[in-house]
């Protein structure tokens, strides 16, 4: 039986943002249902214990998540949810009595496209807010994102936009970031109990349409994870956003059968030889990340 550490499982392709770093889908917008997650969730308990709310969408938008949060902790999932952040001061209350929540990770980069919705301040307020309160009344762990750094250049504290939400963090955390300046980045970065800062570089998205990056090359995908999108698709990770790399879907085939498929196998064994059998691998800037040593 192939245990994964994690599987996504996308309950909307919806999101109230369009951010220039996270491509819009072209997939018909939808909302999974709470029977179709209920499926999921069976076909799952044998390969994973932990489930992220995350491919594309934004998960805070989905009206049935707290029923969906029950339903994970009746089968014993433990959730990561990956959100912008900016309708936590609508489900806070739903986030903070849901004991099947483990993680909520928040993508401050996003704030270029609340202004619409909420001020910066505002925005950053009650995130920073919703974050000390989870610390103090839960056992949930909160990562603060901020991904908009240039691997082009030294870290860039100078950005007016970095610098005043690290100014906010500083000073709602009691925290000082003068001994991190100069390092390769704030990552990992504890600000209080369960609370982290976690700033790293920008990625491009896989796309056909892009240069090859490398046929070489490693990826967690299929072996570390999967992703199955909001319409039942299975993929090998959370990145490839329009379901190229379909392997089956789990309203036709189960999990159990889509993960063994000869597509599949040929993925793992590829990434095991450093090798990226599928073009859409091959154009993930991502993959970089993991041009490293191989240990199984």
């Amino acid at each position: 039986m192939r245990k994964f550490k994690k599987i996504y499982v996308e309950i909307t392709n919806v999101c109230n943002l369009t951010c220039d770093f996270c491509p819009q889908t072209k997939r018909t917008a939808e909302f999974m249902d709470y029977d179709t997650f209920a499926k999921i969730l069976d076909q799952i308990k044998d390969h994973t214990d932990s489930i992220y709310l995350h491919v594309k969408g934004e998960p805070l938008l989905h009206p049935d998540l707290g029923r969906f949060l029950d339903l994970c902790k009746g089968k014993g999932f433990q959730v990561n949810i990956t959100t912008n952040g900016t309708l936590i001061h609508q489900v806070k209350e739903v986030l903070l009595t849901k004991p099947a929540v483990r993680q909520i990770n928040f993508s401050l980069h996003s704030v270029e496209k609340t202004l619409g919705i909420q001020s910066r301040e505002e925005y950053w307020k009650r995130i920073l807010s919703f974050a000390k309160e989870a610390m103090q009344k839960t056992e949930i762990f909160i990562s603060l994102r901020l991904w908009n750094l240039n691997e082009n250049s030294e870290l860039d504290f100078l950005q007016s936009i970095n610098r005043e939400l690290l100014d906010m963090i500083e000073k709602e955390f009691s925290w000082s970031r003068q001994k991190h300046e100069g390092t390769l980045g704030l990552k990992g970065v504890k600000l209080g109990e369960r609370v982290y800062l976690n700033q790293d570089y920008q990625f491009a998205w896989p796309d056909l349409t892009l240069e090859e990056e490398s046929r070489t090359g490693f990826c967690y995908g299929l072996r570390h994870q999967a992703a199955i999108l909001v319409d039942g698709t299975v993929l090998p990770c959370c990145l490839d956003s329009e379901g190229i790399l379909n392997l089956g879907n789990i309203k036709e085939n189960t999990f159990s059968e889509i993960i063994e498929s000869e597509r599949a196998i040929q993925i793992i064994d590829g990434f095991t030889k450093r090798q990226a059998v599928e073009e859409l691998c091959r154009k993930c800037g991502y993959r970089r990340r993991f041009d490293k040593p191989f240990f199984s």
